[in-house]
């Protein structure tokens, strides 16, 4: 093993609640870092999910999931802001389709007002006259206006790259594999053989955190995980639908949701089935079933404008709530574990919430220093024609269009890669500038990504991976062979 690492409070797990915890906590003068197993933050649930700020009126009210959501919903207008992360508040319409539909909505509009938030429930006349495209089945709605989509890739790199300009460490690759506790340092080993020490230790490993939680007590928790497949449409019409359009829920969950991404794309599911950890294929029967309940939804939704599949693992818990907590065995062991849907839309709650708890109990003093802002990203999409074109001036790189489904240029892929979290691999640059989500999925653009990648890391075309250690997009150089 090599030498240790010390630090006074170390996260495990980079997904949207580990980066928002660890944005949060950079707030406080600490040595801070946080582990990663995959090679980029955010590879698991987190860059696997609908987008979605919910608004919280669907849990059930005096939970931890009630109070993070709605919480979580209003942080988000100044977060997105200082971190210049796409979010649109666009509202959300959950639809009655049958008389059994009618009472849950009436049900769910008492639940809204117990958790604090505005709704406001729609005759068929109206949710037709704002979503036309409805299916004309529809019985009336539940409107909730604070409802928004936000990029979840964006929110949860920026976060990790706002603590990371504020102090804290990122280790990718490391992937814990054992944990000791000795007086009142803990000792993290991981599969890359390094060792960690620090005074506190905060389990955000998402799917994983039961498991993490079995390196030093029995958990009162057990993940229970459920896979979402997702059809993703191009961005073929802004007013197609202009709100995120939900199912009633049941007991199973919110069921298939319709909605634009805050990109533009339209999301059509997902499904809600059990998994193991690690399985995200996709499969076409499950396919076919989500598509079936959409076009009941929205009988002219486009297929034709289909342009991938995906699917996401949820670390659902067989408690049905948030699991936030120190443990009671071991102190300073902090659990942040089974944060399923809404657990975006209560990421920033969740972050601000447990750096406190951490702070306090470690007697933290505030760092003077902390910048709540990264640098912004400069792309035609946020600046318009005509200051993108005094940019271009500026520098002719921002004119060179390397992605032209997406109209992303080679300077903001360069700027991807030189920052604080930034890109090292194919899928690194795909979720942070988007070359490779357009309808050609990366089949023009894929190789410029890839030697710009290289250029710009000082390294070979083969060292560089698609996603994962060993996903090697090149294999050797055939030049002069």
């Amino acid at each position: 093993m090599n030498s240790n690492f010390r630090y006074d409070v170390l996260i495990i797990g980079g997904g949207v609640i580990g980066t928002s915890i660890a944005r949060y906590l950079s707030r406080y003068n600490l040595k801070l870092a946080l582990l990663e197993k995959h090679n980029d933050v955010g590879d698991e649930a987190s860059g696997a999910n609908s987008g979605i700020m919910h608004s919280g009126y669907d849990p059930l009210p005096g939970t931890k999931k009630a109070y993070f959501n709605v919480l979580g919903n209003k942080m988000i207008e100044t977060v997105s802001k200082e971190l210049d992360v796409s979010f649109k508040r666009i509202g959300s319409l959950t639809i009655s389709l049958s008389e059994e539909d009618d009472k849950t909505l009436v049900e769910l509009a008492k639940r809204a007002k117990e958790n604090g938030v505005e709704v406001e429930l729609l005759s068929k006349a109206e949710t037709l006259k704002i979503e036309p495209n409805l299916t004309k089945d529809v019985r009336g709605a539940l409107f909730a206006k604070s409802a928004g989509v936000v990029s979840p890739f964006a929110l949860n790199v920026n976060l990790m790259e706002n603590a990371m300009d504020n102090g804290a460490k990122l280790f990718l690759n490391s992937e814990v594999v054992k944990i000791e506790k000795i007086g009142e340092i803990y000792k993290v080993f991981t599969k890359n053989a390094h060792v960690f020490d620090c005074k506190a230790l905060i389990n955000a490993a998402g799917v994983y955190s039961d498991e993490i939680v079995k390196m030093l007590e029995t958990p009162n928790f057990k993940i229970t995980p459920r896979k979402g497949e997702y059809y993703v449409l191009d961005h073929f019409d802004n007013e197609f639908l202009k709100h995120t359009i939900f199912m009633c829920p049941t007991k199973v969950g919110k069921g298939v949701l319709i909605s634009q991404t805050a990109s533009g794309n339209y999301l059509v599911g997902p499904s809600n089935d059990p998994s193991s950890k690690e399985d995200n294929s996709t499969d076409s029967l499950t396919l076919s079933e989500i598509k079936k309940i959409a076009q009941r939804i929205c009988p002219a939704l486009p297929f034709d404008e289909n342009i991938r599949q995906f699917s996401g693992i949820r670390p659902n818990n067989d408690i049905d709530d948030f699991i936030i907590e120190e443990s009671k065995v071991n102190d300073n062991f902090f659990i942040v574990g089974g944060i399923m849907s809404p657990g975006l839309a209560s990421s920033l709650a969740i972050g601000e919430y447990v750096s406190d708890l951490v702070a306090k109990k470690l007697n933290l003093t505030k760092n003077e220093k902390f910048n709540p802002t990264i640098r912004k990203h400069l792309s035609l999409g946020k600046l318009g024609k005509e200051k993108f074109n005094e940019l271009i001036k500026e520098n002719p790189l921002y004119g060179r269009m390397v992605c032209r489904c997406e109209k992303v240029s080679e300077a903001e892929i360069m700027d991807s890669i030189n920052r604080n979290c930034g890109a090292h691999t194919i899928k690194g640059v795909k979720k942070r500038v988007r070359p490779g989500f357009g309808k050609c999925q990366g089949t023009f653009c894929e190789s410029e990504v890839l030697k710009i990648l290289a250029r710009e890391l000082k390294c070979d075309l083969s060292d560089i991976c698609y996603s994962d250690l060993g996903t090697n997009v090149v294999l050797k150089s055939t030049k002069g062979e």
